[in-house]
Parts: structure tokens; C-alpha cells; sequence
């Protein structure tokens, strides 16, 4: 098993590069005569409902997360090949973030400390705009 056979994409999650579809198309925007003949633009897609590389639990949140084809594209360069791999690596990232776990918030009450503070900010405030109003005519 080579790695460039492999997208890692997290430590415990690879997917086999054959399962992966590339696509490539002209780039849109100014570029002058390079632009009109290269085919620069690449868009790289992984059906998950069919991916033998993820195990179920791992498809199932990638399925509610991403849906079932996630897309990644790339027409940052004008260079092919470097469009391919900021896909590749866009692809990663979108596939890690739906893979990952979040963790459940556990509520916590602001600290003693916290609340001090909070409340001197505010005492503070109060005198600086008071310092801004007009004197009154009571002295």
C-alpha cells in the first residue's frame, strides 16, 4: 500500500484516491489566451454512499453532515496540477470537518472573579459617560 494511493484525512480515516472523480474545465476570469485553452479549473468528488473507505458510523455522519457527494474545486492557479491538489486538500478539510465530534458544552457559572469584574467594567462605563454630560445648572 503506497500513500499516494491515499487521502488521509483525519488520523483514523483514509479514502482510496480511485474512489474519488475528478473533473476539469476552462477557468473563468481574465487570463488572455491561456485562459481560452487550458483547462485549469478542476472540481474532485467523493460519493460517500458508495465509499468502501469509510466504516458506517463515519458515513452516517459524513451523509447527515455533507450529503451524499461532497464537492471540493479549485481555480486558484493556472497551473493544472496545483489546482488538483488545493481540491484534493479542500476535499480533506471538508470531509474532516463533517467527521468530526463535537463535543456536548457542560454549562458553567461565571466565577466570582468574573462577576467582579464584569460589574467594575460597567461601574466604569457609567462614570465615563456620566463625565461627558453637560454640568447642571443646580450649583
Amino acid at each position: 500500500m503506497s500513500d499516494d494511493r491515499w487521502l488521509r484525512v483525519t488520523p483514523s480515516c483514509r479514502i482510496d484516491r480511485g474512489e474519488l472523480e475528478w473533473l476539469v474545465s476552462r477557468s473563468g476570469g481574465p487570463g488572455g489566451q491561456h485562459a481560452n485553452t487550458s483547462d485549469t479549473r478542476v472540481e474532485v468528488r467523493f460519493d460517500v454512499e458508495a465509499s468502501r473507505s469509510l466504516g458506517p458510523r463515519q458515513r452516517a455522519r459524513v451523509l447527515e453532515r455533507l450529503g451524499p457527494v461532497v464537492r471540493a474545486t479549485a481555480a486558484d492557479s493556472r497551473s493544472q496540477a496545483r489546482n488538483r491538489e488545493l481540491a484534493l486538500e479542500r476535499l480533506g478539510n471538508r470531509i474532516a470537518q463533517g467527521l468530526a465530534v463535537e463535543r456536548p458544552r457542560r454549562p458553567t457559572r461565571p466565577s466570582r472573579a468574573a462577576r467582579a469584574k464584569r460589574v467594575d467594567t460597567k461601574r466604569r462605563r457609567s462614570q465615563q459617560k456620566q463625565q461627558r454630560r453637560r454640568p447642571t445648572q443646580d450649583d
